[in-house]
């Protein structure tokens, strides 16, 4: 569903990629865990298209519209409400207005924003424009969802919201490539680690029913 083949890509004297290679197949979750500095950005937006690398090659089945993308960025417009922010990006990807009203209410009632579905998000907490950013990553039900420290701004129950989320959307077989700074995070959700070191993965495998605690020491010891 996404494959990276040799990916390469420098600012400068930097490197920010350094002949990555991986793949994420329908249903798995990838945690990328790493230093700031490390390439963990610049590999989302490789594989999200935003950059296109020196080297190498990044493949997501069904092209740019099967990807969902949840950035540092919400990606929405404060003097639109939370619906038409909504409703603007599901035009973009041709989303019947049928499949749009199904998904909206759906997205809506499970990131708990129902009651604010009408509100200008420029009148929403930190909080809450993370859960509408979330709604708008996932409004055309893309295939392959890239998220980039989806959990920053959310309280605890917002964020135990969207774990769930995300494991209820892996059941079904969508794919993602998470990075985050929150082991515990990231390991709960994920089926394979990664952890990522001045533009290299120093470690890549399944998770294989490793818990939060020996993810965290598993990550010290190949950083370090």
């Amino acid at each position: 569903m996404l494959l990276a083949e040799g990916l390469r890509h420098s600012f400068g004297a930097v490197r920010a990629l350094d002949d990555v290679s991986f793949g994420v197949s329908s249903g798995q979750t990838l945690a990328v865990f790493g230093p700031n500095g490390a390439g963990k950005t610049t590999l989302l937006k490789v594989l999200a298209g935003l950059i296109l690398p020196q080297r190498g090659r990044a493949q997501v089945e069904g092209g740019r519209r099967a990807i969902g993308w949840i950035g540092h960025q919400p990606q929405l417009y404060g003097q639109l409400t939370v619906r038409e922010n909504l409703r603007f990006w599901a035009s973009l990807y041709d989303v019947p207005e049928s499949e749009f009203l199904l998904r909206k209410d759906s997205l809506l009632g499970r990131l708990g924003l129902q009651d604010h579905e009408h509100r200008r998000v420029s009148e929403l907490s930190r909080g809450l424009v993370q859960r509408a950013a979330i709604a708008r990553a996932l409004i055309h039900d893309p295939r392959v969802l890239l998220l980039d420290e989806p959990f920053t701004g959310l309280d605890r129950m917002a964020a135990e919201e969207l774990r769930e989320l995300l494991s209820e959307d892996a059941a079904e077989g969508r794919a993602s490539v998470l990075v985050t700074h929150n082991v515990d995070e990231g390991a709960e959700l994920a089926t394979h680690i990664a952890f990522m070191r001045a533009g290299r993965f120093a470690h890549f495998a399944p998770r294989a029913g490793r818990g939060p605690q020996q993810v965290s020491e598993d990550y010290r010891n190949a950083i370090a």
